[in-house]
């Protein structure tokens, strides 16, 4: 069975089973920062699972395209592993669970309708603890015990040993099939991933049950067909073999299985074709992340190039031949391949640059070991290979591995430390010196004072410039400074009322001076056991040892008690409504706003926000009394106070106690009373990233200025549209939904009558805004219909506004030279071997209406079409071509002939082979052009 007809028949599999058959993700996800490169079919199905979108289909199939480099070391050893690969997928998103997953998959490979792979070649394993999964195999599917394997979590659960290792989240056990090969050893050629489970904190009882049970597996698609096609490899399958045959073509040598010109080749084909689908998503090889990996894919290729004798670039040759063995499932290959080839081209040149001396090198490095029968590459010469030639060690390793070559990676690693020392870089970071190390040695810490306190009298005890960012300078420790100025200076102090950014509390802020001088503090944080004042100094001169005055901003240290306050009422409010499994996952604490992350699968929906809203609201209207306490570690525990999993709290610590409902270890500072908080106004529910949801809110006076600006916002919502607050909604929601059928008037050349000035039906919706909550809950309705932020709100609509003014206009120069249709153009054409010719002017159209034209003129030409509009804007031209499928199919192309006709009227352009645009700037060669266009149409059609 060919690639290309097994990726087609398990895609038409699934579907029959009602899954819904979806198109390969990109291989660089980049909204997805957890990844560089679609790892698994999964990936694209993130939200899916998380419940983070409306699940239009529960079902659904892909082939997705995939990059790893886990096991880029066995790439070309072994038979079966690729950096680039495809995974057949096959995912339900609480819908149907391992009966159906496991019974479907077993269908698929033993049907004689599907793949018709002998049963007794196939074996199974299934999690240790997984009865079910056994249960299916053995006696619904018939299984013997015997080919039912159990194993552990290492092998057979997702993430790989999640239960006891973690991390924290979703994740499941699996069940993984296998073929027998004729030599007698075993291929995994399918995984069912079981995502039934929520994984919290350490075991035992770690793994809770996920409301919505889902299915996501894989099936390699290279793997099975190498199995299918009965070849070693799968190097040899029909859509790798002709890459690895240009390969040797391109290198001069004969392929060899077993050979190591044979891995060398197999190594180049996976590569290059890796290097050729990333660079075909623009990314370029480079120095980090993503762009790093694409780097040394080519340099990996370069190197087994080299060691088979060439000299000059090579591998951007293959590139064709990788566009040509996919376009099946990838025919945009085709429209990349020479910026693709380029790019290679470019990194190999500056690669070759540097290969020569540095294999010499590495020889001779070979020569010596083997002399002294040494069987580790020393980290010394590696780290020299790499600074000198900049043969990267990952590269050294792989060709030390080809000759039985161990690698010392340790001491790579001190060799390149001493490097940076010697060279005058990283000696801060190898050894941790500097002034703020100092004044560790000598102060220990700085207490602090700030619970009891916000003034203080201190003694300055270091005096250190910048701001400590740059590992390069970390600042001199200075004995005074009597230079008032912008540049950034940090104080130390024997104990400080500041509290230092921690726990998600951001610095304080304010003054320290006395008499002589005045230092302004923009920020406060700590380095280690030191509190450190960040700011400047804005009068006189500042020296070690003065007494001075330590006064911190108490209104912005008030807002974020405020809001620190907040986030434990909030906790507690999440536990109430959303269930103990929520548990914080970081948070930051800033002037009257807070950001709360934690545990949860899924978005929490409008009803359950509101009740996390209220419940907050109403512990704030409690007054209950806020206080705080150092207690043992081991009574906070017994005392029931909440305590981080993975967080380290000193002992004693510090617990703070809200009412009778909330205990946390917290050293951040709180009121005194829940009243203090003031106000809590839930801006937004958000992600942050797998099974981690983030609450934003504001307390205090931000709440009360955001109610006020709310409120404001509707009424200038109202004036703006022409409307009465209740009717803001229903408003926008038709000046959007005209806009868009506006939109595809203008697509189609089928304007319908619209007022000159946008106004509200008599019947428009009205909401309920007596209260702030109506008028919140219109602005939010608002904001969610036209997808932008509350400050963007009344921007976007008068952008709308502007649009429908414009859209007007533009439908009534596009119909002002007269109505025309596609029959009148058909009317003024000419029939030419069976295909119909329109060249014409259509006055006053514009290139939507004109491509709407051409497509109407399309579907009513049976044998064919090639049509080319024109009109004059202005001063320009405008020429829109198009021209049926059979006629690209018989080689002609649109752009060019629209790009012969702008030529006579002064301009030039192109576009596809079926539709193509140019523009001209002599209004007077327009008949000429259509005369031209028609003449050279017919001599094409009649060649």
């Amino acid at each position: 069975m060919k690639t290309d007809e097994l990726r087609e028949k398990y895609l038409d599999f699934f579907e029959s089973k009602g899954c819904v058959r979806k198109p390969s993700d990109v291989l660089v996800p980049t909204w997805d920062p957890s990844v560089l490169f679609t790892p698994a079919g999964m990936n694209q199905f993130k939200d899916h699972f998380l419940g983070k979108v409306k699940l239009d289909f529960t079902r659904a199939t892909t082939c997705q395209k995939c990059l790893r480099t886990g096991d880029i070391e066995n790439v070309g050893r072994t038979a079966f592993h690729h950096t680039f690969f495809e995974m057949l997928g096959n995912f339900s998103f609480g819908d149907y669970f391992k009966k159906e997953a496991i019974a479907w998959a077993w269908e698929f490979l033993t049907s004689k309708k599907w793949l018709g792979i002998d049963p007794s070649r196939l074996t199974v394993t299934v999690y240790k603890d997984d009865d079910e999964a056994f249960g299916i195999w053995n006696q619904s599917i018939g299984l013997p015990e015997s080919r039912i394997t159990r194993m552990d979590e290492d092998e057979n659960f997702w993430p790989a040993s999640a239960p006891s290792e973690g991390p924290d989240g979703v994740c499941g056990p699996c069940s993984e099939i296998y073929y027998l090969l004729e030599d007698g050893s075993e291929v995994e050629i399918w995984n069912l991933v079981f995502t039934q489970f929520n994984r919290v904190g350490d075991p035992p009882d770690n793994l809770k049950p996920l409301p919505s049970q889902n299915i996501d597996t894989g099936m390699g698609l290279e793997r099975t067909a190498s199995v299918l096609q009965g070849v070693p490899t799968n190097f040899h399958i029909d859509t790798l073999r002709p890459i690895v045959d240009a390969a040797a073509d391109v290198v001069s040598v004969k392929y060899e299985l077993d050979s190591d010109n044979g891995r060398r080749l197999r190594r180049i084909t996976d590569h290059a074709r890796a290097c050729t689908f990333a660079i075909h998503e623009n990314v370029y090889p480079g120095r980090d992340k993503a762009k790093y990996v694409v780097r040394r894919l080519i340099r990996r290729a370069v190197l087994d190039g080299y060691q088979m004798d060439l000299r000059e670039p090579f591998l951007h040759k293959l590139v064709p031949a990788v566009a040509e063995a996919s376009k099946t499932a990838y025919p945009e290959l085709s429209e990349t391949i020479e910026r693709v080839s380029e790019v290679i081209e470019a990194e190999e040149n500056a690669f070759f640059g540097t290969i020569d001396g540095g294999m010499k090198r590495i020889e001779q490095l070979f020569g010596e070991m083997e002399d002294e029968a040494a069987v580790m590459v020393p980290g010394k010469e590696a780290a020299s290979l790499n600074t000198t030639y900049g043969v990267p060690p990952e590269l050294l390793q792989t060709i030390a591995a080809e000759r039985n070559f161990t690698f010392d990676w340790d001491g790579y690693k001190h060799a390149m430390h001493q490097h940076a020392i010697d060279s005058g870089a990283g000696q801060v970071e190898l050894f941790q010196t500097g002034p703020l190390e100092t004044l560790k040695e000598a102060l220990r810490e700085t207490p602090f004072i700030g619970y009891d306190a916000t003034e203080a009298s201190a003694v300055v005890k270091g005096i250190i410039t910048g701001d400590g960012h740059g590992k390069e300078d970390d600042g001199q420790l200075l004995s005074k400074l009597s230079r008032p100025g912008e540049a950034e200076l940090r104080l130390v102090l024997d104990h400080s009322p500041f509290y230092g950014e921690s726990g998600g509390q951001i610095g304080d802020t304010g003054t320290i001076g006395s008499d002589d001088f005045e230092f302004q503090v923009t920020d406060t944080k700590k380095h280690g056991g030191l509190i450190v004042h960040h700011g400047k100094l804005v009068r006189g001169e500042i020296k070690e040892g003065v007494q001075c005055t330590a006064t911190v901003d108490v209104q912005r240290r008030d807002a974020l008690a405020r809001a620190h306050s907040a986030t434990h009422i909030l906790h507690h409010a999440l536990h109430t409504n959303v269930g103990e499994h929520a548990q914080q996952q970081g948070s930051k604490v800033e002037e009257d706003r807070l950001r709360f992350d934690f545990t949860n699968q899924k978005p929490i929906d409008d009803e359950i926000l509101s009740k996390i809203e209220r419940d907050v609201v109403t512990r704030i209207d409690e007054k209950a009394g806020v206080s705080w306490k150092d207690v043992p570690l081991a009574e906070a525990r017994q005392a029931g106070a909440m305590m981080l999993f993975g967080e380290k709290y000193p002992d004693p610590v510090r617990m703070v106690t809200i009412g009778d409902y909330s205990k946390e270890l917290c050293g951040g500072t709180h009121v005194s009373n829940t009243g203090d908080v003031a106000s809590f106004e839930l801006m937004a529910e958000e992600s942050v990233s797998a099974g981690t949801r983030r609450i934003v809110a504001l307390t205090g006076e931000r709440a009360k200025e955001h109610r006020e600006t709310t409120q404001q916002l509707l009424g200038q919502l109202a004036e703006t549209l022409g409307t009465d607050a209740a009717k803001v909604g229903g408003a926008v929601a038709e000046l959007s939904d005209e806009v868009r059928q506006l939109r595809k008037e203008l697509t189609a050349g089928k304007p319908s009558e619209h007022a000159a000035a946008f106004s509200v039906s008599a019947d428009c919706a009205k909401d309920k805004v007596e209260n702030y909550f109506g008028v919140r809950d219109v602005v939010r309705q608002v904001s969610r219909r036209l997808n932008v932020s509350q400050e963007d709100v009344i921007g976007r609509v008068e952008a709308l506004l502007a649009e429908r003014a414009e859209l007007i206009e533009q439908l009534k120069q596009a119909t002002a030279g007269g109505k025309i249709t596609a029959d009148d153009l058909i009317a003024q054409g000419e029939e030419v071997e069976g295909c119909m010719v329109v060249v014409a002017e259509v006055p006053g159209a514009n290139p939507n209406v004109m491509r709407g034209w051409i497509d109407q003129i399309r579907k009513k030409s049976p044998g064919g079409s090639a049509v080319l509009l024109a009109t004059v804007q202005g001063e320009k031209v405008l020429l829109v071509g198009g021209l049926s499928k059979c006629l690209v199919e018989k080689g002609h192309k649109a752009g060019q002939w629209v790009g012969t006709a702008a030529k006579v009227v002064g301009g030039g352009g192109g576009g596809r082979p079926d539709m193509a645009q140019a523009g001209g700037k002599d209004p007077s060669k327009l008949p000429e052009a259509i005369e031209q266009a028609k003449t050279q149409m017919k001599s094409m059609l009649t060649a």
